[in-house]
């Protein structure tokens, strides 16, 4: 699992990257994070250490949980690309 209880988070690369190699993430209700994750994190106030400890234990200790959450970050993943960036980045250039 990778743990991100970030305050503040300008995009999301780090929860990302670890969805597209099917790593399932336990991630802040902050910033920019809900929406990249969409449903395929667990998430919670990065002030709350209990809960983000409860998510740890759950994670660690349900196999059937840890399988879903992979799943949905694989899946949400394929939502993000580099070449897709790279075209609505040009699309932007050209408008302008």
């Amino acid at each position: 699992m990778v743990v991100f209880p970030s305050l503040s988070e300008g995009f999301g690369l780090p929860v990302l990257e670890a969805m597209g190699r099917g790593t399932p993430v336990i991630c802040s209700n902050t910033g920019s994070l809900p929406e990249i994750v969409g449903n395929a994190a667990l998430m919670h106030d990065p002030l709350n250490r209990q809960q983000l400890a409860q998510h740890m234990s759950q994670l660690w200790t349900d196999p059937a949980l840890h399988a879903e959450y992979r799943q949905r970050g694989l899946q949400r993943a394929t939502q993000f690309s580099w070449d897709r960036c790279a075209r609505e980045t040009l699309a932007v250039y050209e408008k302008v």
